[in-house]
């Protein structure tokens, strides 16, 4: 699983911003929250906006507004972070959650059963942000982490998610969101996505061949909600010095038995 997150981003430094302008007064201060919340964090007002895709004006109002409520914590000279509630809303659904204790015993014999680090995650928004991780055996591991936010086109999990979408919703997010290279193996073409999504839906699984960090290929079989639509995936994540690409496709089978048994947990 790539190590370059859209949350905060080693090789620019900071907040990647969204290119989506945010919705409504709710959107607003829902991604704000979330863009302050990003790990790294404190980060400062102007990140924070462009983050979430905020007028800078209006995400100080509404900034101000979260700190009141204590969803946002101010660390002063301009820094924001998670305030207490909304430290206490995430340990409440987390702990004793019955649906995240049944993904993690699934995905802990998923990793006893091959190997590797095994994960699941889910789209939020216009990115992929992992839940779940169960390390594996290996000496050499991955950068990834829980809470980290990934692009949609060069993951395996974000692979899924597009290949759900239909022509419309598809071109929109391109257009939004741009194509851009986490390393020379990315996929920046819209027609050379495409085509690979089609692959994905004809598989019924994904592939990132080192194309969102370098070193790190990823196998990705979609997970569903309960209506039937792709939410996000279960993913294989491998080092390439220490396992083959057959090795790993020889994992699909494998991977597909956890993510059926994940079907409908998350909505």
């Amino acid at each position: 699983m790539a190590g370059n997150e859209t949350s905060v981003d080693s090789q620019t430094g900071g907040l990647s911003g969204r290119s989506s302008l945010a919705g409504n007064a709710t959107d607003k201060a829902l991604n704000l929250l979330e863009a302050a919340s990003a790990p790294g964090h404190p980060h400062r007002l102007g990140e924070i906006a462009a983050a979430a895709g905020v007028p800078k004006a209006s995400a100080h109002r509404i900034v101000q507004n979260l700190v009141t409520t204590g969803f946002l914590a101010s660390h002063g000279a301009g820094g924001y972070g998670p305030g207490p509630r909304i430290r206490a809303l995430a340990a409440r659904i987390t702990q004793g959650c019955g649906e995240d204790q049944v993904m993690r015993a699934e995905l802990e014999v998923l990793g006893r059963r091959i190997g590797h680090t095994v994960h699941i995650g889910v789209r939020t928004g216009d990115v992929v942000t992992l839940l779940i991780k169960v390390a594996g055996t290996n000496p050499v591991q991955d950068s990834s982490r829980v809470g980290m936010q990934l692009p949609l086109h060069t993951t395996a999990i974000g692979k899924c998610v597009l290949a759900d979408l239909d022509d419309t919703q598809l071109t929109a997010l391109v257009e939004r969101l741009g194509l851009e290279p986490r390393t020379e193996h990315s996929l920046t073409d819209p027609a050379e996505l495409r085509a690979e999504l089609a692959k994905v839906r004809e598989q019924g699984f994904a592939l990132d061949d080192e194309e969102n960090e370098p070193g790190v290929r990823c196998l990705a079989v979609p997970v569903r909600d309960v209506k039937g639509s792709v939410i996000g995936a279960v993913n294989v994540s491998t080092v390439t010095f220490l396992e083959t690409r057959e090795a790993l496709l020889s994992q699909v089978d494998a991977a597909r038995t956890t993510a059926e048994a994940l079907h409908g947990l998350l909505g």
